[in-house]
């Protein structure tokens, strides 16, 4: 247990607590059994000993942070673990990677069963709710979903400037409010260009020149290890599932075509729509649907984007469209709280399933929505509102 501790005050120690994520405020630190989970590198890990620097003194022994992926871990349960470190004292464990360690939810459930005056966190692959056995966990866990930055995130990481949340409804009936507040301390377009770019994963701040080849690594974490040991998916297929990325990455928006895509790969059409889905859920692909109440376990999906731009500008840099990287950053925000459609011959997105929603530059004209009620154009390359043509950049205030 001492080993535990001794990594625990080394890693906590070397956590800055500089820039803390709103997410902060809104978890439920006092639930007995919590969960967070997100894609690889949005940062699960530092938000997890980010809270216990700011709500435990250094060396308190009755808070205990690691990862299921160490070799101590490999040497002991975490009904073991669970075992000593209540009868030490402890009050709140803390278990990182959650989803590598074998019959997780069981020993969880066993802990969350015996020992009711330990708080347990636990922290995950964004595809943990996939395993067998969470449901057994499902009434007991309080669960969050972690994303990247936000654009309007991402202005306070890297700028400084601090807004608040908007309600999509808010900018909707009042964008001037919005406005005034951003333009009065930067140019968000120029902002906005960055941000398409870079700034989506908070390892930005360590360094621009690795940042995309970080990126990179991350998808290959997903497809190479995430997803045969948590989707079952087959390790022989994983080139394929490259393939299917790279198609994808190459053409976004992607209007799915299953046996043209399932000829490309040279795999079996339901198959690649299964491994739509499963990137779908890893969070490295937005699946976008006409009618999300009758999607079924082979409805494939009428368009595919990748889940943020920084993704878009990592896999294919050379083959980047403007249109797409802005549609991109819309359905990235949007999906966040909001349920998006494919719009179809109705503009690029509905939402809601009452807005309308058409997505391009500053000449984008009003044609395909005219005649539509709560129909909105996000243009990039303006600043302030026009009418019902609002700056594509207030999206990113969404959370």
């Amino acid at each position: 247990m001492e080993a535990l501790f001794v990594k625990h005050d080394r890693l906590i120690a070397n956590t800055s607590t500089e820039i803390v994520r709103e997410m902060m405020n809104r978890v439920n630190w006092n639930a007995q059994l919590l969960s967070i989970q997100g894609a690889k590198g949005v940062g699960k890990s530092t938000l997890l000993k980010q809270f216990v620097k700011l709500n435990y003194s250094a060396g308190d022994r009755s808070v205990l942070y690691c990862s299921a992926d160490t070799v101590d871990m490999s040497r002991r349960t975490l009904v073991d673990l669970a075992d000593e470190f209540v009868m030490n004292g402890g009050k709140r464990l803390i278990i990182d990677e959650i989803h590598k360690y074998e019959n997780w939810s069981r020993e969880i459930k066993e802990i969350y069963d015996l020992y009711p005056e330990l708080k347990v966190i636990i922290s995950g692959s964004s595809l943990l709710s996939l395993l067998a056995g969470d449901a057994d966990l499902s009434r007991r866990c309080v669960k969050y979903n972690m994303s990247g930055l936000s654009f309007r995130e991402a202005l306070k990481f890297y700028e400084g400037l601090d807004f608040p949340i908007y309600k999509l409804e808010d900018i909707l009936e009042n964008p001037f409010e919005l406005w005034e507040k951003v333009s009065s301390k930067c140019k968000p377009v120029e902002q906005f260009k960055k941000y398409l770019k870079y700034g989506y994963y908070p390892f930005y701040l360590e360094g621009k020149e690795d940042y995309f080849t970080k990126i990179e690594q991350i998808v290959n974490y997903v497809i190479e290890v995430e997803l045969p040991l948590i989707c079952k998916v087959d390790v022989a297929n994983i080139r394929k599932i490259k393939a299917l990325m790279s198609v994808i990455s190459e053409s976004v928006p992607y209007e799915v075509n299953a046996n043209r895509l399932a000829a490309a790969i040279e795999i079996g059409r339901d198959t690649v729509i299964g491994y739509l889905k499963n990137l779908g859920d890893a969070n490295l692909l937005n699946l976008l649907y006409s009618d999300k109440k009758s999607i079924g376990k082979l409805t494939k999906p009428d368009k595919v984007y990748l889940e943020n731009t920084n993704l878009l500008y990592a896999l294919s840099p050379s083959s980047v469209e403007i249109g797409t990287a802005r549609e991109t950053f819309a359905i990235t925000h949007l999906a966040e709280n909001h349920g998006v459609e494919y719009g179809k011959d109705k503009g690029d997105f509905k939402v809601d399933s009452k807005y309308h929603f058409e997505i391009g530059g500053k000449d984008k004209g009003f044609g395909q929505i005219a005649d539509l009620p709560d129909s909105y154009i996000f243009a990039d390359d303006i600043e302030s509102p026009v009418g019902a043509k609002l700056p594509l950049w207030m999206l990113g205030f969404l959370y």
